[in-house]
C-alpha cells in the first residue's frame, strides 16, 4: 500500500457519498414529487368541488373548523410543493444547490406532530379529514429528506472550514434556533 492507493484498487475517494443528495435525485424523490403535485392537484379539486358543497351542511362551528383546516391544510401543500420545486430544480441543473439553500430559507416545513387540530375537527366530513392526513405523512416525508441534505451540506461545509466546524458544534450543542 502506498498513500492513498490500495494495489490493485484505483485511489481511494476523498469525499463521503451523500445518500440524502443521491436520494433527492433518485426515482424515489421523482414518485415523492409526483406523490405532492398530485395531492396538491387533489386537494384544490376537492375544495372547489365536493368540499364546498359539504362545507354548506356543517354548522357554525364546523363551517369555521373547515375555513381553518383548508387553510392550514392548502398552506401546507403549497410549502410543500415549493420545498419539491426547488430540489427538482436542483436535480435538473436549474439552480445551485446555494440557490436553492438560500430560496429554501422562505420555505416552512412545521412539524406535523406541533400542529393543533380546530375544535369540532370532528364535524369534518371524511374527505377532507383524509387529504388532512395525507399532507402531514408527506410534509413529514419531506421534512426528513430536507434534514439529511441540511445536516450533510453542514457537515461538508464544517469539513471545509474550521469556523464552520465550531458553529455546527455549538448548534449541536445547544439546538437550532428557527
Amino acid at each position: 500500500m502506498t498513500g492513498n492507493i490500495v494495489e490493485g484498487f484505483p485511489a481511494a475517494r476523498t469525499q463521503a457519498i451523500s445518500f440524502a443528495e443521491r436520494l433527492a435525485s433518485s426515482e424515489s424523490f421523482a414518485s415523492l414529487f409526483r406523490e405532492g403535485m398530485a395531492l396538491l392537484e387533489q386537494t384544490a379539486d376537492y375544495l372547489d368541488g365536493p368540499g364546498r358543497e359539504a362545507s354548506r351542511s356543517l354548522s357554525r362551528l364546523g363551517s369555521l373548523a373547515y375555513a381553518t383546516e383548508s387553510m392550514k391544510l392548502t398552506t401546507r401543500l403549497m410549502q410543500v410543493a415549493s420545498w419539491l420545486l426547488l430540489q427538482r430544480a436542483v436535480n435538473d441543473g436549474e439552480m445551485s444547490p446555494g440557490q436553492a439553500a438560500e430560496e429554501k430559507g422562505k420555505v416552512r416545513l412545521e412539524q406535523p406532530e406541533d400542529q393543533e387540530r380546530s375544535t369540532a375537527y370532528d364535524e369534518l366530513p371524511e374527505a377532507i379529514c383524509v387529504l388532512i392526513d395525507r399532507s402531514l405523512r408527506l410534509q413529514s416525508r419531506v421534512r426528513h429528506l430536507d434534514q439529511q441534505l441540511t445536516a450533510e451540506q453542514s457537515a461538508t461545509r464544517a469539513a471545509q472550514n474550521p469556523v464552520f466546524a465550531q458553529l455546527a458544534r455549538v448548534e449541536q450543542s445547544f439546538g437550532r434556533s428557527k
